[in-house]
C-alpha cells in the first residue's frame, strides 16, 4: 500500500495515445470498486485529523491541512448515495484537482491502478448517467467499475457559477447572419448542461455528444452532407471521455482533409502547463480549463464574431 500511495504522484505525470490509468477504491462499507483517472489525482493519503466546519455541505466531512494547504474533505460515500462512511480515522483521502480547485474525497480504501486504453472504457447505458454519479464504466476481474463522475459530485456539494454575465452578453453582436452552432463532446453530463446554458444565454446553439468516438462520427457526418464550414462553426471537448479521448479526437481531425481546419478548444477540469503543452502538440487551437461560463461563451464568441468579421472584409 505505501508503495502505490507514495507512487501516484508521480504517476500522474503520465499521458499515453488514447489510454488512461485509473486508481480503484472503495467508499463506506460498499465492496464494490469504483474508480478515478491517476491524471486528476495529486496524492492519496491516510486520513489526517479534520476539523469539523459550521454549516458546511451535509457530505463535507471537515478540513485537513494538507502541505500546508487547508482542503476539505468530501465523504465520497455519503456524496454517492450510500451510508456516510463510519470509519474516517481509518480511512484514506484521494487529493484531486478539478475545475480550478483542489479537495479531498475521503474513501475507505485504496486498491490498486489499473491501466487501460479508452477503448476499453464504455460509456453507461443510455439514460443510465442522468441520476447516477458514473461518466464511464470498464470491466475488471469480472466486475463493473463505475467511474465516478467527480465534476457531478462537486457541483452538488460546491455548486459553480453556471450563467454569462450582463458584461459578457453585451459583447453579442445582433442580428448578425454567421453560424451560431457549435459541437460539444464530453463524458459528464453535468459538464455538457453547463456549456449548454452558457452558450444558450449568448445566442448559440449547442449540439452535444458524450464521448470523442460520437464527436467524430458527427463530423464525418456532417462532412459528407456538404462543407463542414456550413454545418458548425467549432468544436469543444473534453479530453477524458470514452472510447475516444480528446487529444486522439484532434489527432483524427487534424488528419482528415475534410475535418483538418475545423477550430477546437479543448475544455477541461485537467489543468496546467502539460495540458497546455499537450494540446500543442496534438493541434488543438486552444485550452480552456473549466469550468467558468463567462470565459468558455467568450472565447466562442470571439471566434465566431472574428469568423464572421473577416468573412464581411472579403
Amino acid at each position: 500500500m505505501a508503495g502505490l500511495l507514495d507512487g501516484v504522484n508521480q504517476r500522474t505525470q503520465l499521458v499515453g495515445k488514447n489510454r488512461l490509468e485509473l486508481l480503484l477504491f472503495r467508499v463506506g462499507a460498499i465492496r464494490q470498486r469504483f474508480a478515478i483517472n491517476v491524471f486528476k489525482v495529486r496524492e492519496v493519503i491516510p486520513c489526517p485529523k479534520l476539523k469539523r466546519v459550521p454549516d458546511a455541505h451535509r457530505n463535507v466531512v471537515g478540513i485537513g491541512n494538507m502541505r500546508g494547504q487547508t482542503i476539505p474533505v468530501i465523504d465520497l460515500a455519503s456524496a454517492l448515495g450510500y451510508r456516510a462512511n463510519q470509519d474516517i480515522e481509518n480511512g484514506f483521502v484521494i487529493i484531486t484537482e478539478f475545475n480550478r480547485n483542489v479537495q479531498g474525497l475521503l474513501v475507505s480504501e485504496v486498491d490498486r491502478i489499473l491501466n487501460r486504453n479508452w477503448e476499453e472504457i464504455l460509456p453507461p447505458p443510455k439514460g443510465a448517467e442522468r441520476g447516477s454519479y458514473m461518466t464511464a464504466i470498464t470491466d475488471f476481474e469480472g466486475e463493473l467499475i463505475e467511474i465516478v463522475d467527480v465534476e457531478k459530485v462537486l457541483e452538488e456539494v460546491i455548486g459553480s457559477i453556471k450563467d454569462v454575465s450582463e458584461e459578457v452578453r453585451e459583447h453579442v453582436r445582433e442580428g448578425g447572419d454567421e453560424l451560431r452552432r457549435v459541437l460539444v463532446a464530453d463524458d459528464s453530463l453535468v459538464a455538457r448542461n453547463q456549456v449548454k446554458r452558457a452558450l444558450e444565454q449568448v445566442g448559440i446553439e449547442s449540439v452535444l455528444v458524450r464521448d470523442g468516438k460520437e464527436a467524430l462520427d458527427q463530423l464525418n457526418a456532417w462532412a459528407e452532407e456538404g462543407t463542414l464550414k456550413d454545418q458548425i462553426s467549432l468544436l469543444i471537448s473534453d479530453i477524458e471521455m470514452p472510447e475516444m479521448d480528446g487529444y486522439t479526437l484532434v489527432a483524427e481531425i487534424r488528419n482528415n482533409p475534410e475535418l483538418k481546419d475545423l477550430y477546437v478548444i479543448m475544455h477541461s477540469s485537467l489543468s496546467g502547463v502539460f495540458n497546455n503543452a499537450m494540446v500543442e502538440k496534438v493541434g488543438a487551437d486552444e485550452f480552456l480549463p473549466k469550468f467558468k461560463a463567462d470565459e468558455l461563451a467568450k472565447a466562442v464568441l470571439d471566434k465566431i464574431q472574428e469568423h464572421a468579421t473577416h468573412s464581411d472584409s472579403n
